[in-house]
């Protein structure tokens, strides 16, 4: 399994005003496994970056004067790409800026070469409702290290992301492993008959259970009393 993580900067927000990509950084791994095979490009992008974007990723119109522009890249970025599962942070963002620099080109949306997209903003949300859940605070709750992320820089980033991904999937491998080998469960395949056992029943203590309601109750805060238990509730 080919995996590419991606990450750009750009001198705004609004890709239909105007605003164009001025760095892409690309991480592969194969496998789940760094390859090494990375791609980076700062990009000309015929324009100053807007003053909040500056100060964000620090990339100037005198540093990006003598660098390509994206059409000088395209072509080695797409092969790149080819057949990949790409995976962005907050995708849409991304994926809107290089789908204008693409259509900009005459070419397809970036849809057309690869093999899927996977947004890691959106499995977040789903995995820590109610949390932030930015690259910097994934790294902090996963215990990443982005000690050197003092700008946003796309490789850096990129490079994050990886990190980060492989630590939020890391149990769902282990359940498909599982379900994969059902036999090891059972000691080679030979069933086993639990009501030889005596299984003894935990019960949750009223601080448990205290904390457990306060967390639904965040939980129903940040999802404007969207939860299923409460839409379930007669």
């Amino acid at each position: 399994m080919r995996q590419v993580f991606m990450d750009t900067e750009t001198t705004g927000l609004y890709p239909d005003q105007g605003d164009r990509i001025v760095e892409i950084g690309c991480v592969e791994l194969v496998n789940r496994k760094l390859t090494g095979n990375n791609k980076h490009f700062y990009l000309n992008p015929g324009r100053d970056s807007h003053e909040e974007a500056l100060k964000v990723h620090g990339i100037t119109t005198e540093f990006l004067r003598d660098k390509p522009k994206f059409d000088a890249v395209a072509e080695e970025l797409l092969d790149y790409l080819l057949g990949a599962e790409v995976v962005i942070h907050n995708a849409p963002f991304d994926l809107g800026f290089l789908n204008k620099e693409l259509e900009l080109l005459g070419r397809p949306g970036l849809r057309q070469f690869v093999s899927s997209i996977t947004d890691t903003l959106a499995m977040a949300k789903e995995i820590y409702p109610g949390k932030r859940n930015g690259l910097d605070a994934l790294c902090d709750r996963l215990g990443v290290d982005n000690s050197g992320r003092t700008l946003h820089g796309a490789l850096l980033d990129a490079e994050l992301l990886a990190d980060v991904y492989i630590n939020i999937t890391r149990g769902q491998d282990a359940l498909l492993m599982d379900a994969a080998t059902p036999e090891h469960a059972t000691g080679g395949g030979m069933p086993v008959d639990l009501r030889s056992f005596d299984l003894p029943i935990l019960v949750a203590s009223v601080a448990e259970l205290t904390a457990h309601d306060a967390v639904l109750v965040e939980m129903d805060k940040s999802s404007s009393g969207k939860t299923v238990w409460r839409l379930a509730a007669p």
